[in-house]
């Protein structure tokens, strides 16, 4: 074709026609979009007159070649158009000749088009707000809400909008929803995976069906080949398959009841789905709340058809610089059909960071409120706790989480009052020459972090403020978060309004104590200790107006204090216990850490026989036991300070297989040389133990040893012994811990 013809710019005219549609409005729209042989799109709004006629009118530079038409909802998107039920035709090139203007045919649009696709397209909002468990909002997360479908046990979520939660915890997204589309495009756009709470709710409902065989599971998209093991029956044939072979398999780690090879997908024949209902129909038992659910092929399912999306949501949040999922609905917890407005409340999880919206204490006085989260009035000797044994959390209570002392990094958390004049502050403690700061490097700064507009001026977001230990005026010190904020934005923390800024973590904190030093060593002896704060004014580089504030609430006040008591503990020979022996290994290549706070050990493992003899069993011997042989094994588990909380010992063997020891019936406990047997410190404290002391030692337990090995195997005693103490602010009781392992074969 001649060049210059080729490259002339040309109108493609598209007269639209909705006169016979009664009910009809002028200046209603649609939408004309053509998609070039090469992918290239153009589009167009027709806005129809009072006789119901309009004209699509769209531009090239040069010829556009061959074209593909699409006629459609006017909110729909191009892309759109060309996978929704729409109008859609073809313009051949051959068509332009010599035109610069080629005008159609008007299109007449069918009645049942036009009032389909008034409400094919349709805006949606949905509103709320992001909180912690406590109520507090959740600032700067991004919230994603995803439509879901669910096919048998697979389910599909597609991403619909995301917004960002404001210092409030509250967003809202709008997004364009549509329906009516083909279904072919519907299982190409869709990601589907295995949705392992509908497995659980369907292998129940077709166990009966599969008798003695396991359902094969495809993985990861839709597979009609499973069905075919649901539709066979004895003497029957396998009806028609709808589904085309696939190729190799894929193994991977079963459901009970599913097979532990998977089909490659297979490709889905849509003409013979609702068939393939029909037939699992008469197999398949009813199941109500799979029907509830508008389960495939329990509910006929057409989800191109779906006007109303059914909503999940994930959040995410940037938490102290790490990437944090906080809240991530399964698919069975969808919204189903929502309407718009949708208001929701998400609760995220304990990794959010929230808005701390503690209230500042008032009058000028300083409140010392945790310890590592802790509650002061919990811990023995401070304001408003039982007064003994003074330092320990949660003193006198008869549990293994009672009685607790403190060891190696301890936050404390507390606040100034609103009329403080506490700029400056330090931790000191009480010492035979009276209070005196604490020792350099024993004392920690920290970050806090805060939502809103960044320091000096910038974009909303959140970001870390550092509270270090500094040298001013001859002392190491920790500026007060008051004295931060009167220096930095002042007038913008924590008002209702735009330009706040909020504090989100560490709000109250004061200080860390470092009990420990680096290398493990303590920088403090085992002991009861009282700490407080002092604070000062800051005028220029000056520190002035010492003070030590009352303790906020008080009347009369009394100055802050803080009582703790600490039981660090030292690991290798300085800790006092024997080298490696072969009766006792220890360090490297065992799993016993050289240290007796805990020790452990498992010190004779015996065979005791009915006749009195006895058979002693080596590390790594061989043994064999009758009917009326009694297991005898004698181990230590003891803390010298006295602040055992529970020891365990059970018989690992096998695969995965185990038994503990304690639970086995008819079992006894002895002392040999022990204080009190326990196995923890609750049984210790009910036979007389006194608080908080139970040092445990060597223990004796016997059992019958038919009900302790019950098969010919291997067999492994491991002993576990663990402290009470609250160790770098850790809430469970595996800070100080200690292990010892002993294996064995038994013949039965």
């Amino acid at each position: 074709m001649d060049e210059k013809k080729t490259n002339r710019p040309v109108r493609l005219v598209i007269p639209l026609d909705i006169s016979g549609i009664e009910g009809r409005n002028a200046g209603q729209s649609v939408k004309v979009a053509v998609r070039r042989a090469s992918g290239e799109m153009a589009e167009a709004t027709a806005t129809f007159d009072d006789r119901g006629q309009a004209q699509a009118v769209l531009s090239f530079d040069r010829l556009p070649g061959h074209l593909r038409v699409a006629v459609g909802p006017a909110d729909a998107t191009a892309d759109d158009l060309f996978d929704l039920q729409t109008l859609t035709f073809d313009v051949p090139s051959k068509q332009w000749e010599d035109r610069t203007v080629l005008t159609l045919q008007p299109l007449l649009i069918p009645p049942y088009f036009w009032f389909w696709w008034l409400r094919w397209c349709r805006t949606f909002v949905i509103r709320g707000r992001v909180l912690c468990p406590d109520g507090s909002p959740v600032p700067g997360a991004t919230v994603c809400a995803f439509d879901v479908d669910m096919w048998w046990w697979w389910c599909s979520r597609q991403q619909v909008g995301c917004a960002v939660t404001d210092a409030t915890g509250a967003f809202e997204i709008r997004f364009r929803w549509c329906c009516g589309w083909l279904p072919w495009v519907w299982w190409l756009r869709r990601r589907w995976l295995l949705e392992p709470d509908l497995v659980r709710a369907i292998l129940p409902v077709v166990r009966p069906l599969l008798k003695d065989k396991a359902l094969a599971r495809p993985w990861p998209q839709p597979d009609l080949a499973l069905f075919q093991e649901l539709l066979e029956e004895p003497g029957r044939p396998t009806p028609p398959a709808a589904f085309q072979p696939a190729g190799r398999a894929l193994d991977f780690d079963a459901q009970p009841g599913i097979a532990a090879v998977a089909n490659q997908p297979h490709v889905i024949d849509l003409g013979a789905l609702e068939t393939l209902r029909g037939q699992l129909a008469q197999r398949l038992p009813r199941a109500p709340e799979l029907e509830h659910l508008h389960l495939w092929p329990w509910w006929p399912w057409q989800p191109w058809w779906d006007c109303r999306p059914d909503i999940v949501f994930r959040v995410t949040q940037n938490c102290g610089g790490q990437n944090q999922v906080i809240v991530d609905e399964a698919c069975l917890a969808a919204r189903w059909n929502v309407t718009s407005p949708l208001d929701v409340t998400l609760v995220a999880n304990n990794l959010a960071c929230c808005i701390d919206d503690t209230p500042q204490p008032e009058g000028n006085c300083l409140n010392i409120t945790h310890v590592c989260s802790f509650p002061v009035a919990s811990i023995g000797g401070n304001l408003s706790a039982p007064l003994a044994p003074a330092g320990f959390q949660n003193p006198g209570l008869i549990s293994s989480f009672g009685d607790r002392p403190f060891a190696g990094a301890l936050w404390i958390q507390g606040d100034f009052g609103a009329l403080a004049g506490a700029d400056y502050y330090e931790l000191q403690y009480l010492t035979g020459a009276g209070w005196q700061p604490l020792p350099l490097g024993t004392v920690a700064g920290f970050n806090r972090t805060y939502f809103g507009p960044q320091l000096p001026a910038g974009p909303i977001d959140t970001y870390p403020v550092a509270f270090p230990v500094i040298e001013l005026d001859g002392r190491r010190v920790i500026e007060s978060r008051q004295h931060f904020e009167a220096t930095n934005g002042a007038g913008t923390w924590e008002i209702v309004g735009p330009g706040s800024r909020w504090w989100m973590d560490n709000k109250t904190m004061l200080a860390g104590w470092l009990t420990m030093d680096g290398a493990g060593m303590p920088n403090f002896a085992d002991g009861t200790y009282a700490l407080r704060v002092r604070s000062w004014r800051r005028v220029g580089d000056n520190l002035v107006d010492p003070q030590v504030l009352g303790q906020c609430g008080t009347d009369p006040e009394q100055p802050n204090s803080l009582v703790l008591t600490l039981d660090n503990r030292i690991v290798g020979p300085a800790s006092g216990h024997p080298a490696s022996v072969p009766s006792h290994p220890v360090g490297g290549g065992t799993v016993h850490t050289q240290t007796l706070e805990p020790d452990t050990d498992v010190v004779s493992v015996v065979i005791r026989h009915s006749n009195g003899t006895t058979t002693p069993v080596g590390a790594c011997g061989v043994t064999e036991i009758n009917a009326t042989d009694v297991l005898v094994v004698e181990f230590l588990a003891h803390d010298p300070d006295g602040h055992l909380a529970y020891y365990s010992l059970q018989a690992t063997y096998g695969e995965n297989a185990v038994v503990n020891l304690l639970g086995v019936a008819g079992h006894t406990l002895t002392a040999v040389a022990a204080d009190f047997v326990g196995p923890d410190y609750a049984t210790a404290r009910l036979a007389g133990a006194v608080s908080p002391i139970w040092r445990g030692g060597v223990m004796r337990y016997e059992a019958l040893a038919s009900r302790v090995f019950e098969r010919t195997c291997c067999y492994q005693i491991e002993l576990r012994a663990h402290k009470r103490t609250i160790v770098d602010c850790d809430h469970s009781l595996w800070g100080h811990t200690n292990y010892s392992e002993y294996s064995f074969m038994v013949m039965v």
